[in-house]
């Protein structure tokens, strides 16, 4: 018998980190993300504790109440944590003790284990430098890019980037436009209108990766106001701060139903005098 806890939101986060695919410089920023989607309960990074390369971990762990896992390298060049990491979450999935995973590495040897993960039911998310292999991306409910963990969000860009959406070039990120299409087709109601967090949540579906400080935005809402060739925006504050719709401007009108065309009567002829 399932437990009914595999049906909740992730309320206790197992975080497993690769030491050797991981910056220590980020450990409170990476708590904090993994913070967003449930309590971080067990912690644990992986990595051969006898090598130079992981001195920048000894001086956060006592910190932040991380364990450190010691897994010799068998052979030179070869990264030996992936399965010590791999056999432990296989080990937690199993016992039930959490209800959510956070794998921080941009390796896509984890691909697969993000996929049992999912596939059992239970949330995954996964935190990688932006060159983490798209399958493992994909494979994961959430990714979160470290690049927008340590780009700082600068409101005067933001309020530049609404009145002139062309001048947010960032950082060549990728165009937004038809992946927020996507998403708002998913989401809009029979009046064309579109919660925004119902679509935020499909963006995700869409692309686990998506993240409006992507594109140099801290929220959706940010993002979306910037593409005013595009969207509208209607809040309703009388239903609470949550209450945001999306619509379309440039959405192509339903053609008119045409009468259907009805055959001409034949003409009565007229009675032949004989």
């Amino acid at each position: 018998m399932k437990n009914s806890v595999r049906e909740k939101k992730p309320s206790r986060m197992a975080m497993l980190i690769d030491g050797d695919n991981a910056q220590p410089s980020l450990i409170v920023k990476l708590m904090a993300e993994a913070g967003k989607y449930g309590a971080t309960t067990i912690r644990r990074i992986y990595g051969d504790w006898t090598t130079p390369q992981m001195n920048g971990w000894k001086d956060c762990l006592n910190n932040h109440a991380i364990q450190p896992i010691q897994q010799f390298r068998y052979t030179v060049g070869k990264n030996a944590t992936d399965s010590a990491l791999i056999i432990d979450a296989m080990d937690l999935l199993h016992s039930e003790y959490v209800n959510g995973f956070c794998i921080i590495s941009s390796d896509s040897d984890y691909t697969r284990l993000a996929t049992r993960i999912r596939e059992a039911g239970i949330f995954v998310m996964g935190i990688g430098q932006r060159k983490t292999p798209k399958p493992f991306v994909n494979a994961c409910n959430v990714f979160i890019f470290t690049e927008n963990l340590t780009d700082d969000i600068d409101d005067k860009k933001i309020a530049e980037a609404e009145k002139d959406p062309a001048s947010n070039t960032g950082k060549s990120a990728p165009n937004p436009v038809p992946l927020l299409k996507e998403a708002f087709v998913m989401s809009e109601d029979e009046d064309g209108w579109a919660h925004l967090g119902v679509m935020g949540v499909n963006l995700r579906q869409l692309d686990p990766s998506f993240d409006p400080r992507t594109f140099g935005y801290g929220q959706l809402l940010q993002l979306i106001k910037a593409q005013k060739d595009l969207f509208i925006i209607r809040k309703e504050d009388d239903k609470g701060p949550s209450a945001v719709y999306v619509k379309r401007k440039d959405k192509p009108r339903s053609p008119a139903r045409r009468k259907p065309k009805t055959e001409p009567k034949p003409k009565a002829e007229a009675p032949s005098n004989k």
